[in-house]
């Protein structure tokens, strides 16, 4: 198992050399997890043990092979080694022996280590192997939970990307401890959850999620919406669904909290408002100028929009908004601000703007159809009465 794991992991295609890595080096972590399950990406994250001066040997190999040296933690001895779209990192070994180490990690099927020697060898001191074949996953010891709270959240993560269930075991120590969650580092929950909401299985892991309170403290309290992605393609799914999945599960202010970047929480605003809005109001029903306001504030995520939607009219909208030229689903003025400047002497302020947004609003629901329909239209806007 462990050559037949060397083999999947392809060691002659890293940065690195084998050779070049402090003697007793072990890999550890996701990258052997995922090469027991054959689900290895083409350049996996390489975590590994060393016995002694990780961020010495990371800055060792920094300046030998190129790529930037990143302290993870300087007192526990960790580094980072950063190589193209290679990421190698170092930890000192954590406790008397390799078992000590594996043993202090969070879950089983994350504490199985491979020796990177001439005949490889794997080292299971927990089971993890057993729990890869039975698609459980299942904590070290509870203590090292409380160690570092994240790993209360990792396991649902884990669960979302693995396909696999969580011991209930396990599962109660989630729910007895999610009080700790929020003393966790506010952008460590949020790399989990985009990971989470990204994964194949989210929508089971979410669901479980409010069933344990896990993230309670961020936490929309709007109804949940059941997402049919049936009409959407695979590629509109990957941008649609962690869009849609992370604007329900977490609140307005929980993304604010969690410190997710500027747009992000623009985006899961917008779509949040505009939920809300077709709740009282169809979208199919608004006036000319809210329904422009909408395809100019969705155009990107208007596949999200219509998640919950049934069916037929689901498949109306994308198609319509697959279509690039749907002068409504992908809105835009027929002349920019400097042609406008030149041909109505028009100087640059509110009311240019004002005409932008009309010429705009005319293009979108077909009455203009050229750019000699938009000068006109813009001439007979500019001498109208105040």
């Amino acid at each position: 198992m462990a050559r037949q794991l060397m083999t999947r992991l392809q060691p002659q295609s890293w940065p690195i050399p084998l050779d070049r890595l402090p003697i007793g080096t072990v890999l550890v972590g996701g990258a052997v997890r995922d090469g027991l399950l054959n689900r290895l990406p083409e350049h996996p994250d390489l975590d590994m043990v060393v016995p002694a001066d990780a961020l010495g040997q990371v800055r060792k190999l920094s300046q030998e092979f190129g790529g930037a040296c990143v302290v993870l933690d300087r007192d526990r001895d960790m580094a980072r080694l950063v190589l193209g779209n290679w990421t190698i990192d170092l930890a000192r070994q954590d406790g008397d022996d390799l078992k000590a180490d594996l043993l202090r990690r969070d879950y089983r099927i994350n504490a199985i280590g491979l020796t990177l020697t001439t005949e490889p060898k794997l080292l299971d001191p927990s089971g993890g192997i057993a729990d890869l074949r039975d698609q459980r996953i299942t904590a070290v010891h509870e203590q090292n939970l409380l160690d570092d709270p994240l790993r209360l959240l990792r396991a649902l993560r884990l669960a979302a990307e693995l396909s696999m269930t969580i011991d209930e075991a396990t599962l109660e120590m989630i729910a007895r401890h999610r009080h700790h969650l929020p003393k966790v580092a506010p952008e460590r929950i949020q790399a989990e959850l985009l990971k989470l909401v990204q994964a194949n299985n989210a929508d089971q892991a979410i669901r479980l999620l409010h069933s344990l309170q896990l993230i309670a403290p961020w936490s929309s309290d709007q109804p949940q919406r059941t997402f049919n992605a049936e009409a959407l393609t695979q590629q509109e799914q990957q941008l649609a669904l962690p869009l849609a999945r992370l604007t329900q599960l977490l609140s307005d202010q929980g993304v604010n909290d969690l410190r997710f970047s500027r747009k992000q929480i623009q985006r899961c605003l917008r779509l949040r408002t505009w939920w809300m809005r077709d709740q009282q109001q169809s979208a199919d029903a608004l006036n000319e100028r809210e329904r422009l306001k909408l395809h100019q504030e969705l155009e990107e995520d208007l596949p999200a929009f219509t998640l919950a939607w049934p069916m037929e009219r689901q498949k109306e909208w994308l198609s319509r908004w697959r279509d690039q030229k749907d002068t409504l689903f992908h809105p835009s003025a027929p002349l920019n601000g400097r042609t406008l400047q030149a041909e109505l002497g028009l100087h640059p302020g509110p009311r240019l703007g004002e005409l932008m947004d009309h010429l705009c609003l005319e293009r979108a629901f077909g009455r203009i159809r050229s750019q000699d329909d938009a000068i006109q239209c813009a001439r007979a806007w500019i001498n109208k009465p105040l």
